[in-house]
């Protein structure tokens, strides 16, 4: 499964980490700092959203997620919260 958001499209991104180590016993580079590579992820979650008036799953990046329409959650009957808590 690919590491994509499905709203914005943000997916993986490719680097380098840098290396910053000292040469042999601690004296200046001998070479140039070795660059060994490195995958950043998008912080993906499946989230129920509105999608044409229906609900559907989707996988969203947390940035999407907070701007995304949530349905509603039923209310049971019977006592809520706040009656549970007056009494």
């Amino acid at each position: 499964m690919a590491y994509i958001c499905e709203h914005c499209e943000k997916g993986v991104q490719y680097g380098h980490n840098i290396r910053h180590k000292r040469g042999v016993a601690g004296g200046r580079w001998k070479r140039k700092a070795q660059k060994t590579p490195r995958v950043w992820l998008p912080n993906l979650h499946w989230a129920r959203v509105v999608e044409n008036g229906q609900v559907v799953r989707r996988r969203l990046c947390t940035k999407c997620l907070r701007r995304a329409e949530r349905p509603q959650k039923k209310e049971e009957k019977g006592e809520t919260h706040a009656d549970a808590r007056a009494s």
